[in-house]
């Protein structure tokens, strides 16, 4: 009697669980960056296990094609990527948004974990974009580093043509900006950070600064979210868990990071963990269909992308929607999402 008691008390504490439930197996992937990092705390912590899921991480890719690929392998049933997305649906491939891993549901906006480094003899001036005027600037084509440059170049009323863009990885541009091979950079955290602490006299030009809305969808090819509406379900409302987690234990969330990023130390990651908490919500609204509209609208107009496609076609909210109503606790830390803002099943996004 008393164990039953006890196993009851355990399905009350985490309404995910039932006695004797049988883990669903997913496979799941990322991105080397720390605005990934609430996936392997939900694994770490447990709270994928809570939810009836037994997921696996495959190890970090270096950007988000790279993890695209891995996708379309058919090595992940589930990804954290960016705006590789685009780009991926452009080529074809059907992928669905389910819900961010890194962005913002309650404002238009949120680039905090992103910035531009400089080199100490760039001439580029802190502050003044207009100083990256015929400077070799590096970026990961096809990302969000990219788009934030091209969003940084609009700002201060440049175009592409007036620098020269470099493609290059995340884990080369240390290296090529302590070479002196560019001028700057632009990365997601930790590389900005690492930077500013293994380059000799660079600094950062700017931080941020709502230039972009930050895109960052948890994805998955259609077919599979048709087959595994409930799977997803529980995936999010773990994630969200660890999302919660991570903005109420920043350093401990950074110790999680260093685990699964190679060659992150602690004292960096607990920097970064600063500026990826501010951003770490998975919940959807209107401004997560405009932030994907947006990036398409740039990467267009500039000239980088030839087409576009329908982002209400690419973007299935009602999985995170159910979590978000039925699990309210996992947000209250959070801003409220305006109600001019607020979406429902079935909301079609008109630009």
């Amino acid at each position: 009697m008393l164990l039953r008691k006890f196993l009851l008390c355990l399905c009350l504490l985490a309404p995910g669980l039932t006695i004797g439930q049988n883990l669903i197996k997913v496979k799941a992937g990322m991105v080397a960056g720390v605005d990934q990092i609430g996936l392997p705390i939900a694994l770490e912590r447990g709270f994928f296990e809570k939810w009836g899921l037994d997921v696996t991480i495959a190890r970090p890719y270096a950007t988000g094609v790279d993890a695209l690929n891995s996708l379309q392998a058919g090595e992940n049933d589930l990804l954290q990527v960016g705006v590789p997305m685009i780009g991926a649906v452009l080529r074809g491939i059907d992928l669905v948004a389910l819900g961010n891993y890194s962005g913002s549901a309650h404002k238009l906006g949120g680039d905090a974990t992103i910035s531009l480094i400089a080199g100490s003899a760039s001439g580029i001036v802190k502050g003044d974009l207009k100083t990256l005027k015929g400077k070799k600037i590096a970026a990961s084509f096809g990302t969000i580093n990219h788009l934030y440059v091209l969003g940084l170049l609009e700002k201060a009323g440049l175009t592409p043509a007036d620098v020269t863009l470099v493609n290059t990885p995340p884990p080369d541009m240390t290296v090529a900006l302590l070479a002196k091979g560019i001028d700057a950079f632009a990365c997601w955290d930790p590389v900005p950070i690492i930077a500013l602490k293994d380059v000799p006299g660079a600094f950062e030009v700017i931080r941020g600064g709502d230039v972009i809305s930050y895109v960052g969808f948890n994805v998955a090819l259609r077919p599979w979210v048709e087959k595994n509406g409930a799977t997803i379900e529980k995936f999010l409302a773990a994630v969200s868990e660890a999302d919660q987690w991570m903005r109420a234990n920043p350093k401990a969330a950074a110790q999680v990071a260093t685990r699964w990023i190679p060659g992150l130390r602690q004292d960096v990651a607990e920097a970064a963990m600063q500026f990826n908490i501010q951003q770490a919500d998975r919940r959807l609204s209107m401004n997560n269909y405009k932030a994907l509209w947006a990036a398409q609208d740039r990467l267009n107009r500039l000239g980088i992308l030839k087409a576009s496609f329908d982002v209400n076609k690419h973007i299935e909210p009602k999985h995170m929607l159910k979590v978000m109503k039925e699990n309210p606790k996992l947000f209250s830390d959070l801003p409220p999402i305006p109600a001019n803002v607020m979406i429902a099943p079935g909301y079609v996004f008109k630009p």
